[in-house]
């Protein structure tokens, strides 16, 4: 049999749209001879869909979808068609849907299988929306009896998970039922190491049961997921036939009799990956809410240096607006190393200086701060003067403000609210200060775009005289592994003291990071990359008094 793995990138709720790269691509490949062209999950209405499934009238338009191409089916009869739709249960208990992969074929539905497994952990919310399958049942299709799965569905192997999340395996049962060819249809959110797990999942469903599998995974970002594609067929051996790109569509026909190599399969550099996702983020997030131009605030520091290079890549030189707000307290390198990244990338770039603002503000607090000394009050301020620009040229030009606070600031909430977290869009706020230095690295790895001082310079807030970020926090390589062990492994702080930090330390980190909750919570949309971002994902109390 030959399959066509359709990754593709889906605009939510455009039925439409969805509907028509679906004819589209039939219309090159089903003519390619392909027995079989198989979308992602949810293709029709783009993943994840949230609560657009509680309205009637988006159900209503779904299967007004499903009927149309039903219909258009009739127009290849040679091929089969298996797209990922939620579909009515028909039930008057539960959610009243199942999320379903559907195979048309010559103008019928050959198999509505719908999903077993609905995950709730992490980004996931599935039960909100969908009732699991009843039943797994697999379907014969030109001479394969093919077993479908879900996403979810294939990752619950026991021989891959020390605790596993379902009492059972879809896989194992369509296997025992028979099945001669696996495919799963994904929508499986990029973090930074993910494509490897799914590499491993699939060729060891393949090895244990003696089936071919070919899984295909949305490409593209919706909100703050990315997904990087990165389909994948392989033989009944487990060995690779077929590797799709990462962080673009793609769409490939493979012939499913031929062995696969066992040497095709190489991962990206996980730097490399981080620094495609994030391109793809900015790029898609842009798109998809309208908006082609961007502006951000260049310090002079590596934050927005890195985010301001991802925006050139996303969206091109000509479209983004690099502003320099020098205070008093800004050194002379700040603004210079600005300019310098700035010509660099060849974007625009403006300098609106903020002293006499800032200046006029004190002015007008004077009498009700008085007898009060100078806090971090007035270095607010001048944070909250910055956005405020960005926000006036972002109404007045119609810029997407970018917001490039790091995941390590936000952690322990050294930045601030109204000021440097504006933004329409937080673009590396789940990205540690130490892997930020490497992107860095990685966006010089030719030429050095971003000015070695940059890269260099002790990091600052530049809101007082002389001010370092390491005179109020830890140092970044300490903070990181804390934070690490604490928001991404789930430690407490007897395990992470157990690792040898200094106690005061971790229990400072950790105190920091609950009690800036509520900065979080008004932070912009931020690109998840990693296995547990601070907002997508994260669902913590804000008003609440915990000990470990």
């Amino acid at each position: 049999m030959k399959v066509t793995l359709a990754q593709l990138n889906p605009v939510i709720g455009d039925i439409n749209g969805n509907l028509t790269k679906i004819v589209n691509t039939l219309s090159e490949y089903a003519e390619d001879s392909s027995d079989l062209v198989i979308f992602p999950e949810l293709f029709l209405v783009g993943y994840p869909p949230k609560d657009l499934l509680e309205k009637q009238w988006f159900i209503e338009k779904v299967k007004a979808g499903v009927d149309e191409l039903v219909r258009i089916s009739q127009g290849y009869p040679q091929t089969g068609i298996l797209v990922g739709v939620p579909s009515p249960t028909d039930k008057n208990i539960g959610r009243g849907l199942y999320s379903s992969a559907i195979l048309i074929h010559q103008g019928q539905v050959l198999l509505n299988q719908h999903k077993s497994l609905l995950p709730t952990y992490d980004v996931f919310d599935e039960p909100r929306y969908f009732d699991p399958a009843t039943e797994i049942e697999t379907v014969s299709f030109k001479g394969e009896t093919l077993g479908i799965s879900i996403c979810e569905d294939a990752w619950n192997d026991p021989e891959l998970w020390p605790r596993r999340n379902y009492a059972f395996d879809p896989i194992a049962i369509l296997a025992d039922k028979g099945a001669t060819l696996l495919v799963n249809i994904s929508a499986s959110p990029f973090h930074v190491g993910k494509e490897e797990i799914r590499y491993r999942i699939v060729q060891n469903h393949a090895k244990k049961h003696r089936i071919p599998f070919v899984l295909v995974n949305q490409v593209g970002a919706n909100d703050e997921l990315i997904f990087d594609g990165r389909s994948i067929c392989v033989d009944r051996d487990g060995k690779l036939m077929s590797v799709l790109p990462p962080f673009e569509e793609d769409v490939q026909t493979v012939d499913m009799s031929l062995p696969g190599t066992s040497d095709l399969y190489s991962p990206q550099e996980k730097i490399e990956s981080l620094y495609g996702a994030l391109v793809l983020g900015v790029q898609d997030y842009m798109a998809k809410c309208g908006f082609s131009k961007a502006v951000l605030g260049l310090s002079g520091g590596i934050d927005s240096a890195v985010t301001c290079c991802l925006a050139k890549e996303a969206i091109g030189s000509e479209n983004v607006l690099g502003v320099s707000m020098p205070s008093p307290h800004s050194s002379k390198g700040s603004l210079e190393d600005s300019r310098k990244l700035a010509k660099n990338l060849g974007i625009q770039f403006k300098v609106i200086p903020i002293s006499a603002m800032h200046s006029s503000y004190l002015e007008s607090l004077e009498v009700h701060f008085e007898g009060r000394k100078a806090d971090i009050t007035e270095e607010n301020i001048q944070a909250r003067i910055r956005g405020n620009i960005l926000m006036a040229l972002s109404n007045k030009f119609g810029y997407l403000v970018l917001s490039t606070g790091n995941k390590s600031e936000l952690a322990v909430g050294y930045c601030t609210l109204y000021g440097d977290m504006t933004g329409g869009l937080a673009v590396i706020p789940d990205v540690p200060k130490t892997m930020v230095y490497e992107l860095a690295r990685y966006i010089n790895r030719k030429l050095d775009v971003i000015p070695i001082e940059i890269i260099e310079k002790a990091p600052s807030a530049e809101l007082k005289p002389n001010q370092k970020d390491q005179d109020t926090l830890p140092p970044y390589d300490i903070l990181d592994r804390i934070l690490y062990y604490y928001l991404d492994e789930g430690y407490s702080i007897k395990d992470i003291l157990d690792l040898d930090f200094d106690p005061e330390t971790v229990k400072w980190v950790i105190h920091a990071v609950d009690k800036n909750e509520y900065k979080r919570r008004q932070g912009p949309p931020g690109l998840k990359v990693t296995t547990k971002a601070l907002g997508v994902g994260r669902k913590m109390p804000i008003a609440a008094k915990t000990e470990m």
